[in-house]
């Protein structure tokens, strides 16, 4: 198949097949004697892991690392555990952030709708930004 029938089977545009095959997520292509590129249905299964695998939040280098292993007839499955629990803790992490951003927040709004926009005077300075020196976690 050629790479606009691979683009609508995967729903991957044929300009991310592409740059698939560039960075080698995606074997080359075989190529027709006109010169287009020439997919099998491998190419499909194969796309649909790493779209998988990115939903997952695994990045492309670390679906190249799997795909390697996997090309190379090793198990994945201990190492891609090990990925997907390492990304949990970063987004364990984040969530950990965004709660205490949210809680400034708060904070700031609350002393901002306390505030009188009359005082509000340095033209430097945001009176509402600057109470959040007034906090702290």
């Amino acid at each position: 198949m050629k790479i606009g029938e691979l683009a609508t089977r995967t729903g991957i545009s044929p300009q991310t097949i592409r740059y698939y095959e560039n960075i080698g997520v995606l074997p080359d292509a075989l190529r027709m004697p006109n010169g287009y590129r020439s997919y099998d249905d491998s190419a499909v299964r194969r796309l649909g892991f790493i779209r998988d695998a990115q939903s997952s939040g695994l990045t492309l280098t670390e679906i190249q690392m799997v795909l390697e292993m996997r090309d190379a007839g090793e198990s994945t499955c201990g190492h891609v555990v090990s990925m997907l629990e390492q990304h949990l803790i970063e987004v364990d992490r984040q969530l950990d952030e965004l709660e205490r951003t949210r809680h400034r927040l708060g904070q700031l709004i609350t002393a901002a709708r306390q505030m009188d926009p009359a005082n509000c005077t340095d033209p430097d300075k945001c009176q509402t930004i600057s109470a959040k020196e007034a906090f702290h976690d």
